[in-house]
């Protein structure tokens, strides 16, 4: 049940990815509200904060994530040939976009020259800082990478949904139980 096998994925996997699916639409609804919050108000600072904490999280979790899913065998992929081609290609563009979306909102944040505190527990360094209008290019990068990743995410669920519902596949299931 901790290991992946040939027929499903193991519960490691399961839990990394609901608690990174998670993470993804809390931090762009947290983001997109952020974005609306005048100085004085008491989330100004409380939210930034969160949402820096939470995404340098999710950077571990996906780095644990991509050695995880190296180390483990891969369960036999479902549908045509034509699907298992777009489901390889939309994984590695979920996984691209998510890169993207984090190391966009390491520079926003560093681009001053001080670390990132994560939840008050340590402190991520900021070792890229002084670039030409840095936050704000990394800014326009973060923005549409997370707007890229939250529908290629959704899209992802469809196809889920589709292969559970319409092609009768247990695509879905595998991704909340380990099968054996």
């Amino acid at each position: 049940m901790w290991r992946n096998s040939r027929r499903g994925w193991g519960w490691p996997v399961i839990v990394m990815h609901w608690l990174s699916a998670l993470a993804i639409f809390g931090l762009f609804a947290l983001g997109w509200w952020m974005t609306s919050l005048g100085y004085y108000d008491s989330w100004y600072k409380l939210g930034p904060w969160w949402h820096k904490s939470v995404g340098i999280s999710l950077f571990a979790l996906t780095v644990l994530r991509l050695v995880w899913r190296h180390l483990q065998i891969t369960p036999q992929a479902h549908g045509t040939r034509n699907e298992q081609r777009a489901a390889f290609v939309g994984h590695v563009l979920l996984y691209v976009l998510l890169l993207v979306v984090m190391a966009s909102g390491y520079l926003i944040s560093t681009a001053d020259g001080r670390g990132i505190s994560v939840f008050g527990l340590f402190e991520m360094p900021a070792l890229i800082t002084g670039l030409k209008d840095q936050a704000t290019l990394a800014g326009d990068v973060h923005w549409y990478a997370s707007c890229g990743l939250v529908i290629l995410s959704l899209g992802h669920a469809a196809a889920a949904f589709k292969h559970h519902l319409l092609d009768g596949q247990d695509t879905l299931r595998r991704m909340t139980w380990p099968l054996r």
